[in-house]
């Protein structure tokens, strides 16, 4: 799912479900560190493949509580042609968890970085940038979303994939308040 809380029922989840504790903690300075060593990792092994490497979730929103895995989207000329990012990413160290049409995600062996493969210039791309910028902008949505996040981790969930599911509505509802205020202030991704 992303952050526009697009479900892919068609998502090929390498490994099969995982069953994991939903840990909320406290907006951690150290994400954002971790992004930058991350995405110096991912620009030497990709090159000029990496059209664009971006933090994005909740890690990446000052002030906003979020489990501890650190999400970076990287935009490739056509994410169908795996040969091209795949196996430099295993190389350096990633693994890879799901293929779906436009998206594909591998990740550290810790399962605490998600390294988020998308088309440059896709909806994909777009929603998961414009979800991010709303929520560093509006305090309202952030807590909003932070009240949903801390209710929803307290139960239990058979997978990881039925708490990111249940988050749809008001992931929803919020890229509704984003897409208004893209529209009224002009917002475009890659800005």
């Amino acid at each position: 799912m992303n952050g526009a809380g697009n479900s892919r029922p068609e998502a090929e989840l390498i490994g099969g479900p995982e069953r994991r504790a939903i840990v909320i903690l406290p907006y951690q300075p150290s994400w954002p560190l971790i992004f930058d060593q991350h995405r110096r990792l991912i620009e030497a092994c990709l090159q000029d493949r990496a059209r664009r490497i971006e933090h994005i979730g909740s890690t990446a929103v000052p002030g906003l509580p979020a489990k501890p895995i650190v999400d970076i989207q990287v935009s490739v000329k056509d994410v169908e042609e795996e040969q091209t990012y795949i196996a430099p990413l295993e190389a350096t160290g990633y693994v890879l968890r799901v293929r779906e049409p436009g998206h594909r995600m591998l990740r550290t062996p810790e399962l605490d970085v998600h390294v988020h493969i998308c088309r440059a210039g896709s909806t994909w791309e777009r929603s998961d940038l414009l979800f991010r910028d709303w929520l560093r902008t509006s305090g309202s949505d952030r807590d909003l979303y932070a009240a949903v996040k801390r209710s929803l981790a307290a139960k239990s969930w058979p997978t990881m994939n039925h708490y990111a599911e249940a988050k749809t509505e008001v992931i929803a509802a919020i890229t509704s308040r984003a897409e208004e205020w893209a529209r009224r202030t002009g917002w475009e991704f890659g800005q």
